[in-house]
C-alpha cells in the first residue's frame, strides 16, 4: 500500500520537499473507483525508540498499531485498513530517554476544536470556482497597485460565526467600504485564544473554531468572488512549549533549538525553531507554501520578524551566542525567510509577502539574488510610531515636535511598504485609536478623519484594524465582539463613510498608489509650516497626473492659506483650474463643512514654488485636491 519513496525521503532529508503535506501526515487512499483503501500515516521522529498510532480506531491503545521505521530518514509510517476522513488520532512517541507522549501530528491539516488536542484525519473535496481570478493573480503587481487592507480577528469581529457565515457578513462589509484586501490574524491552530492565534501548534491545520478546512477554503473563495484578495499571519518565529504538540517532540529537542539561548523566548515563553536543521526548515518553508497552494492565500505577513533576525533580540549581555563572525545576525533565520520568499514567488506569482519587521534591517523588500530578505512589502512600524506620538500632543505643541511628521519622508522609499494602523495598537493599555487623540470629543474625531486622509495619500498601501474604520471607542478585547452598536449614532456613520469615501478616491487615483516606491511619485510642498501645524505634498503618477494632499493638524481655521502647487503636466506656465475632491471637514463626515470652491492657480509665489492657491484649510482636516482638466 502507499508507501514513501526514495525520492521523498531524499528531498526531505535534504530540506528541499516543497509539498511536504504531500509527503507526511495522514493520507487517505482510494481505488480507482473511490472506495476507501484507508488511511497512511507518516511522521518525522528520528530520535524516537518507537511510534504508534493511536486514536478513535483503536481505543487509543499505544500497543495496537505500531509504526515502522524507514530508517535513517528518522520518518516511521503505517497503514490502516478501512480508517478515513474524520478520524482522530496522534502519535505516541516513545522518546530516546524511554518516556512516553503523545503528539498531534505536525502535518495534521484538521484538529479538533481547543483545548481537546487531537488531530483529525482530512479529505478535502472542495471545488474551487476561483480560477478566473488565481490567473489574473499570476500578473498581478502589488507594488504599483492599490493596496487597501483590513485586518481581522475573527474571533471577534462578529462573534459565533462559523467560516460560512462570515462570508458573506464579511464580504458585504468589506465591499461597502473598498477595501481590496483582508488580513486575518493567524487562522492556523492554536490551543490558547488570548494569543490571539500567535502561539501555533498546527502549522497545516486552519483553526478548527470556525469549522473545517473545506469551509475555510468558501470563505476565501467567496472573498475572491468579489474581488477581494486574503492575506495571512503566519508565526515562524516561535511555537509553543505543550508537550502534546512540536516541543520535544521525540524525546529530544527536535523542531527548537536546544540551547536555550537560542531557543527560547524570554519575552513570550515559547520556543524558538531550529532554523539552521534541513527539516525544521523545510517543514517551515512547506507550511507557508501549503497555504499559498491549497488555500489559494494571496499573501502571508510573517510576524516578528525582528525576533528572528537578531540572536541578541530582547536578550541581555550573557543571554545569546554571537554568531560565526561575533556578530548579533541570526543568518540561519535569514536563510530560512530568504528562501520561503523566493519560493514562494517563483511558485506563487503575485502573492504578496510581508514583513512585520520593527528594526532598520537593510533590504527587506530587497531581492535575495541581491543579498535582501526578498519580502514585497515591510509593514512601516516607524511612521506608525511618529505619527501617532505626534498626534498624541495637543496641537499648541506640535510645532516643537513637527520633524515627527516629516521624518517618515526621508526612508520613505528604502522598502516596499505598508503603513499600519494595527491591532497591536489597540491593546494592552494602548486604548483606541480615537482615545489616543486630545481634546474634546470633536477635536478627537476630526483629528481621527485628519489622520486618515494623510494615511491615505501618503506613499506606501495602507492597512487599518478592525473597528477603527468606525471609530470603536473601546480598546479591543479579542474575548468579545466590536462595538456595532456605534454605528447608530452619526459621528461614527461619519468616519466609516469617510474610509469609503477615500477607499473610492484612492482606488480611481494612480497617484496615489503607482509610484508609491520611488521618490518620483512624491514631492513636497509645505514641509516647514510647524508653528501652523500644516503639511502638504503631492503625489504623482507615471503619467505626471498629480493630487495635492494638505493637512492642518490645527483646531485652528486658515480661511487664505496659501498653498503652493505642483507643475501640471501639459500645462507648465499655464492657469489651472483646481478642484477639491476629498475634504475631511466635509459635513457627512461629521466635520464643520469648511469646504473649498473650485479655484484657479495664481501666479503667485508660495514655498519656492511659482504657483499656488488661496484655499480655506479646515481645523484638523485633510483636504485633496486634483487639476481640473
Amino acid at each position: 500500500m502507499r508507501s514513501l519513496g526514495e525520492f521523498d525521503l531524499h528531498l526531505i532529508s535534504q530540506g528541499r520537499h516543497e509539498r511536504l503535506w504531500e509527503a507526511l501526515g495522514a493520507h487517505v487512499v482510494r481505488r480507482n473507483d473511490g472506495e476507501l483503501l484507508g488511511t497512511h500515516f507518516s511522521v518525522w521522529a528520528p530520535n524516537a525508540r518507537a511510534v504508534s498510532l493511536i486514536g478513535d480506531h483503536n481505543y487509543w491503545d499505544r500497543e495496537r498499531n505500531q509504526m515502522h521505521s524507514l530508517g535513517d530518514s528518522g520518518i516511521w509510517e503505517c497503514f490502516l485498513e478501512n480508517i478515513g476522513p474524520g478520524t482522530r488520532y496522534k502519535f505516541a512517541i516513545c522518546g530516546i530517554d524511554g518516556r512516553w507522549v503523545d503528539h498531534a501530528d505536525p502535518l495534521a491539516r484538521a484538529t479538533e476544536v481547543p483545548p481537546l488536542t487531537a488531530s483529525i484525519v482530512h479529505e478535502s473535496k472542495y471545488q474551487w470556482r476561483d480560477g478566473e481570478w488565481m490567473d489574473a493573480r499570476k500578473v498581478f503587481k502589488p507594488w504599483a497597485s492599490p493596496i487597501s487592507i483590513y485586518e481581522v480577528h475573527l474571533g471577534s469581529w462578529r462573534p459565533g460565526l462559523t467560516y460560512l457565515q462570515v462570508a458573506k457578513e464579511l464580504g458585504d462589509h468589506l465591499i461597502h467600504h473598498g477595501f481590496t484586501h483582508v488580513e486575518f490574524l493567524p487562522l492556523t491552530e492554536h490551543p490558547y485564544s488570548p494569543s490571539w492565534g500567535y502561539q501555533v501548534t498546527s502549522y497545516f491545520a486552519p483553526t478548527s473554531r470556525f469549522g473545517d478546512p473545506d469551509q475555510l477554503k468558501y470563505l476565501i473563495d467567496h472573498l475572491h468572488s468579489l474581488g477581494i484578495g486574503v492575506i495571512l499571519d503566519w508565526v515562524p518565529a516561535h511555537f509553543p512549549k505543550d508537550e502534546w504538540a512540536l516541543a520535544r517532540f521525540d524525546g529530544t529537542a527536535l523542531y527548537e533549538h536546544a540551547d536555550p539561548r537560542l531557543g527560547e523566548h524570554p519575552d513570550w515563553g515559547t520556543l524558538i525553531f531550529n532554523y539552521g536543521r534541513n527539516e525544521v526548515r523545510n517543514f517551515l518553508v512547506a507550511s507557508a507554501l501549503y497555504w499559498l497552494e491549497e488555500f489559494h492565500i494571496d499573501g502571508l505577513r510573517v510576524d516578528a520578524v525582528a525576533s528572528m533576525l537578531y540572536l541578541d533580540y530582547s536578550r541581555k549581555d550573557g543571554e545569546w551566542i554571537a554568531n560565526s563572525q561575533g556578530g548579533r545576525e541570526n543568518w540561519d533565520a535569514v536563510k530560512l525567510l530568504q528562501e520561503t520568499n523566493a519560493t514562494a514567488y517563483r511558485l506563487f506569482p503575485g502573492v504578496m509577502m510581508i514583513a512585520e519587521e520593527s528594526t532598520a534591517w537593510t533590504g527587506v523588500t530587497k531581492p535575495t539574488e541581491s543579498g535582501g530578505l526578498g519580502f514585497g512589502f515591510k509593514w512601516n512600524m516607524g511612521w506608525m510610531h511618529d505619527t501617532l506620538s505626534y498626534l498624541s500632543f495637543e496641537s499648541i505643541h506640535r510645532q516643537y515636535h513637527h520633524n515627527e511628521i516629516t521624518f517618515s519622508i526621508l526612508y520613505a522609499f528604502s522598502e516596499n511598504f505598508i503603513l499600519p494602523l494595527s491591532h497591536d495598537e489597540v491593546v494592552h493599555g494602548k486604548g483606541s485609536l480615537i482615545a489616543k487623540m486630545p481634546g474634546d470629543r470633536w477635536q478627537k474625531m476630526a483629528t481621527l478623519r485628519a489622520l486618515y486622509g494623510y494615511m491615505w495619500a501618503h506613499p506606501g498601501k495602507q492597512l487599518l484594524f478592525m473597528g477603527d474604520e468606525f471609530a470603536q471607542n473601546d480598546e479591543w478585547n479579542e474575548s468579545r465582539s466590536l462595538d456595532w452598536h456605534l454605528l447608530q449614532y452619526q459621528e461614527h456613520q461619519g468616519i466609516s463613510r469617510l474610509i469609503t469615501d477615500l477607499n473610492s478616491q484612492y482606488r480611481e487615483r494612480a497617484p496615489l498608489w503607482e509610484q508609491d516606491s520611488t521618490p518620483q511619485g512624491f514631492d513636497w510642498l509645505v514641509g516647514d509650516d510647524a508653528a501652523a501645524n500644516v503639511i502638504a505634498f503631492s503625489r504623482f503618477s507615471e503619467d505626471g497626473s498629480v493630487v495635492v494632499s494638505v493637512t492642518n493638524f490645527s483646531p485652528v481655521p486658515h480661511h487664505h492659506y496659501r498653498l503652493p502647487l505642483p507643475e501640471v503636466v501639459g500645462m507648465e506656465g499655464k492657469s489651472t483650474q483646481w478642484r477639491e475632491v476629498l475634504n475631511t471637514d466635509d459635513l457627512k463626515y461629521g466635520g464643520s463643512n469648511l469646504l473649498n470652491d473650485l479655484h484657479a492657480s495664481e501666479r503667485v509665489e508660495s514655498h519656492g514654488r511659482r504657483s499656488s492657491l488661496s484655499i480655506k484649510l479646515a481645523p484638523l482636516a485633510t483636504h485633496w485636491f486634483t487639476p481640473k482638466h
